[in-house]
């Protein structure tokens, strides 16, 4: 697998098995990508930016617009709420995918994000947050004279 010779494979099997364990027992993982969360992470999220705005996607189908607690402070981005899922009674699941419960994503916007200047839309499962940024770090075209 690694190319270490006199290491059996199953050791390094042994080690991806442990962690997963670990992962499960402490809810997460244990180690994440610099610019991403884990799969767990609910609602998954896109940003974009551009000279004037910062653009937000967050993936969120099944969850009623008009509950979700959307805050920006110290270019902060917070948008809570809950995603209900509605189960047959007496049924047994032997696989759950979908997320249900309450959830919360906090992210760190650029420093020049107007709060002043938000925009939130939710369509077709997809909530887009619109941030413009403030005027005096857009760019200028100075003309030559």
């Amino acid at each position: 697998m690694f190319g270490f010779p006199g290491f059996d494979r199953t050791i390094f099997d042994d080690l991806l098995r442990f962690q997963r364990e670990m992962e499960s027992l402490f809810g997460g993982p244990l180690t994440t990508a610099i610019r991403s969360m884990g799969p767990e992470a609910y609602p998954a999220v896109n940003v974009g930016t551009t000279p004037e705005e910062v653009d937000v996607y967050l993936f969120a189908p099944g969850v009623d617009p008009t509950t979700l607690d959307i805050s920006l402070q110290n270019n902060v981005l917070t948008v809570a709420g809950e995603r209900r899922v509605i189960r047959e009674e007496g049924a047994s699941y032997y696989r759950k995918e979908r997320f249900d419960g309450e959830f919360r994503r906090v992210l760190t916007l650029p420093e020049d994000v107007d709060p002043d200047r938000v925009d939130a839309t939710y369509n077709d499962g997809v909530l887009h947050i619109r941030i413009e940024r403030k005027e005096s770090s857009k760019p200028k075209q100075i003309k030559v004279n």
